[in-house]
Order: C-alpha cells, then structure tokens, then sequence
C-alpha cells in the first residue's frame, strides 16, 4: 500500500513537472522566435545550423530547469497551502464520522495565504458545534424519556404486584387500581405529547390558518379546568374583549392555552387567583395568563421552553416537561410570539401576541 502511494505521488509530480515544462517551453519558445525574427530583420543578421543548434539546446535546459523550479515551488505552495489545511479538515470530519463532537480546526495563518479555507474552516467548526449541542439534547432526551417511562411503569408495577395478595380488603384494591390509572393515564399523556412535539419538530403538522374567534377559544379552554380551579378554590379573574378574531391554526393554538392554564393552576397555592386578559388592536391579539404562584428564577427562565426541564428538580408536582416546549414550538410555527415576565413567590405572567391577518 505504501510503496503503491509513492508510485501515485511519483507520477503526480511527473505530471505537474510535464505541465509546467510545456508551458514554459512555449512562452520562451515565443519569446526567442519573436526576438530573434525582429533581430534579423533589424540588424540583418544570418543565422547558421550551428548558431540555431547551440541555442535550441541552451533553450532546452533553461526550460527544463526553469520547469523543475517552477515545480518545486508550486509542490511546497500546494503542500503548505492546500493539502495541510485539507489534510487537518479531512482528519477532523474522520473524527466527527466516529461521534467526536468535540473536534475543531485551527484557522490558517493568514500570512501568504487568502481567506477560503479559513471561511470554510469556519463552516466546519460551526456544524462541529452544531452537531455537538444536537448530541448532547439527543442524549438528554434519551436519558429524561427514559426516566419518565420508567416512573409509572414502577408504579403500575408495584401496585399491580399488591392487587396480586389474596383476601385484600376492597378499600385498598380500589386504591392500587387508581393508582395504577393515574400512573397509566400520565404514561399515555407523555407518549401523546412526545408524538406532538416530534411531529411539530419534523414539521410533519403544516398549520392550517383560517379566521376564528380567539375569545371564545380561550374561555372555552379556561371552562375546561373549571373543576381543577374549583378543587383548590381558585379566584378567576377576567378581562376579556369581546369578539377579538384571529388568523391562525385553531387547533394548534388551543395547546397553547391548554398548557399555560394547566400550569397556572397547578403552580398557584389554594385561594390564588389566576387572570386572564385578552386585549386587540389593528396588528396584533394580545393575550395574557397570570398567576399567584411559586413564580420563576431567572436560572429556570431560561430553560423553561426546553424538552423535559422542570425547574421543580424534586417532581413534587405531576408534569413530564413537555408542555412548554409544546407551546413554544406551536408559537414558533403559527408566527406568534410569547413572553414571560415573573417573580419568585409573585407569581408569573405569559403574554401571547397573535398577529389578526397572516402576511
């Protein structure tokens, strides 16, 4: 294999050596035909055999020295300037091949050469990088997803091995099998919002705009949780403007709304109050959720619309962390926007802003 790539390099060179020896023997050929015609034309000078042959060979070995200079410093150009930038590119895409995200490529000096292979650099350690945060949300995906699927399966589990005891008083087997309902119904809610979000994520979803009453969608989506705000005695408070239309994806906007009053009601304390606002002008529908709760660290601010983060690291409360990052793909997909303003143990405000015409 070695001696087969010293034979290709060999004939590599041979080959520049023969181009450039062409080359060269052309334009002196030119040159020396063109001043020696105007010569004797001028001087009138007579040119005997011995004279031309005494030349053509003193041309001949100017050419083939000027040829091998010229290829000496074209192979040294190349070497320094091509194919070790290539060579570091190629050996870091080898790397990234075999899952090493972490690799980058040292910019070229810039000293003797120009900018292309820096840009392309530049290109390359952008993916590097790119493709090292992909990895990283694939593994953490794998890790939450897995520990979400295996808390109600050790749930349904353990209670499905207690339901097995014989002459188990009916109190407690109607509590095991709610138990095991609950845990099956939370399993069946994340794979359902896991199919979401993966389908809103590859775009398989193409919102479908028409013109609807968001007022009316928002209240109903409200009523929904009447029995949940009921439970824990909850003041609803409301501010809405009547007749407020929109142009957008109806259904795809009513996960927004579900999953922002879920929270709202789920992090507010027994007798706080929750309030809704829904507000319009020429441009724009402004819709905005507030609650009285736990409120929201600047820290979990800012990860808040990832896949499966809970700020609650404890999951004292029910959730799978999906659901903002639902409602976050959703915004971003209709053209919508969404803001949050809060304040630990104030509460939290999410304003929604819908445009009321598609461009």
């Amino acid at each position: 294999m070695k001696k087969y790539t010293l034979i290709k390099r060999i004939l590599k060179w041979f080959n520049h050596y023969f181009v450039f020896f062409l080359l060269v023997a052309f334009v002196i050929t030119c040159c020396t035909m063109l001043f020696v015609s105007t010569l004797r034309e001028t001087l009138e000078i007579t040119l005997t055999d011995a004279n031309i042959s005494a030349a053509a060979k003193l041309t001949f070995w100017n050419v083939a020295l000027l040829s091998l200079i010229f290829t000496v410093f074209d192979t040294v150009r190349r070497k320094l300037t091509v194919e070790r930038p290539v060579k570091r590119i190629t050996e870091a895409a080898e790397k990234i091949v075999q899952g090493d995200f972490t690799v980058r490529v040292k910019p070229q000096n810039k000293l003797g050469t120009d900018d292309t292979f820096n840009r392309v650099i530049d290109c390359f350690n952008k993916m590097a990088e790119e493709l090292s945060s992909t990895e990283t949300l694939r593994t953490d995906f794998v890790a939450n997803v897995s520990h979400e699927l295996k808390t109600p399966l050790a749930v349904m589990q353990n209670y499905g091995t207690l339901l097995q005891q014989p002459n188990l008083p009916d109190e407690n087997r109607v509590e095991y099998a709610k138990a095991i309902t609950d845990a099956s119904r939370r399993l069946a809610n994340l794979i359902t919002n896991i199919l979401k979000l993966n389908k809103l994520e590859n775009q398989q979803i193409i919102p479908q705009f028409e013109e609807y009453d968001l007022s009316e969608q928002v209240c109903e989506c409200l009523l929904g949780f009447e029995e949940a705000w009921e439970k824990k005695e909850l003041d609803i408070k409301t501010d809405i403007e009547d007749g407020v239309t929109v142009k957008s994806d109806a259904e795809m906007m009513s996960l927004v709304w579900n999953n922002l009053f879920s929270n709202a009601i789920k992090f507010t304390e027994r007798n706080g109050t929750v309030s809704l606002s829904i507000k319009s002008d020429d441009d724009y529908a402004v819709v905005k959720i507030s609650d009285t709760g736990c409120g929201i660290s600047a820290e979990v601010g800012k990860r808040m619309f990832d896949k499966f983060y809970q700020g609650d690291t404890s999951h004292a409360t029910q959730g799978n962390g999906l659901g903002l990052a639902l409602v976050k793909r959703v915004i971003d997909i209709t053209g919508s926007d969404i803001s949050v303003e809060s304040e630990l143990g104030k509460g939290t405000t999410f304003t929604v802003k819908i445009r009321r015409n598609t461009i």
